[in-house]
């Protein structure tokens, strides 16, 4: 029987059948070398490739696996919440499963994290392996605006490679794209929370899941999450009335001011895009955002 483990590393995976097998031996090696009860989950975020029976075959030699199989492809966010409201240790280690996060860096976020008494740590990643114009540069645009509205000074937030107390994070669902804000969306705040530069490292398999047009749902969703970390009912509540005022006013004006329509117009549509993301973070957290195969539950 395992003894209950200190340490949880957390990794969704999405169609990464050929990453799997190599990600989870680096991380088992790195594991063994820390010497402390741990566990690996996998969380097996409705792969329509082998990943999930490749998973389940290296549980047979490797006995901290955990296999976390969810009912449908539910996103990144679901399936790292999933993730971590299964966890056990009292650190929870996140990274992607890509293979592009190096597991050789964590005992470096580790030490950072307990030296420091810190809440989290949250890899940073130097010389990336990225298209510059695509993805390098879009994430830094991305990064910048997500510390400007947090004011907390985590600069990659793209990088999966974060550790975490467990009683830094509440138990919350993801919606989807709001993994990205971690650990603001938690309540981190500037001073508990720092940054270890990582290794990035090139895709050996597949293709990457993500695009240019995540730059602007960051964007997007960024309009409300100052409001949703105060205080998420309140922000749906207030901003649905704010967004029908505003409509209700571009109706009257359309009489006497093309240009106060028009204004008004937009105010409405930018308090209906935050009253949209409160909303469906408060839905979130009363209806889940994922669901467990029966026999994985």
């Amino acid at each position: 029987m395992q003894p209950t483990p200190s340490l949880s590393i957390v990794v969704p995976v999405f169609n990464e059948q050929d990453n799997v097998a190599p990600l989870v031996q680096e991380i088992d090696a790195v594991v063994q070398r820390l010497g402390e009860p741990a566990e690996i989950l996998f969380v097996n975020d409705g792969s329509r490739d082998a990943t999930h029976e490749r998973l389940q075959a290296l549980r047979e030699t490797i006995p901290a696996l955990r296999v976390i199989d969810l009912d449908g492809n539910f996103g990144e966010a679901s399936a790292l919440s999933a993730g971590l409201h299964q966890a056990r240790g009292d650190v929870i280690v996140t990274l992607d499963g890509d293979g592009q996060n190096n597991p050789a860096d964590i005992p470096r976020l580790l030490t950072a994290l307990r030296a420091d008494n810190l809440k989290a740590v949250s890899g940073r990643r130097v010389d990336r392996q990225e298209g510059r114009w695509l993805r390098v540069i879009p994430s830094r645009l991305a990064n910048a605006l997500i510390v400007w509205v947090t004011g907390v000074p985590v600069y990659d937030c793209g990088c999966g490679l974060k550790a975490y107390r467990r009683s830094a994070i509440p138990r919350m669902h993801l919606p989807r794209g709001f993994n990205r804000f971690m650990p603001a969306i938690f309540g981190v705040r500037a001073g508990e929370v720092a940054e270890v530069e990582t290794t990035d490292r090139r895709r050996q398999h597949g293709s990457s899941h993500y695009g240019l047009s995540r730059t602007f749902i960051v964007i997007r969703d960024l309009l409300a999450l100052r409001f949703i970390i105060a205080n998420p009912r309140a922000a749906e509540f207030g901003f649905a009335l704010a967004t029908a005022a505003a409509a209700a006013l571009a109706a009257v004006a359309m009489e006497w001011s093309t240009a106060a329509t028009v204004a008004l117009d937009a105010l409405a549509v930018l308090f209906g895009l935050i009253w949209w993301n409160a909303r469906r973070f408060n839905r979130a957290q009363t209806a889940g955002v994922y669901r467990l195969r029966e026999e994985d539950a």
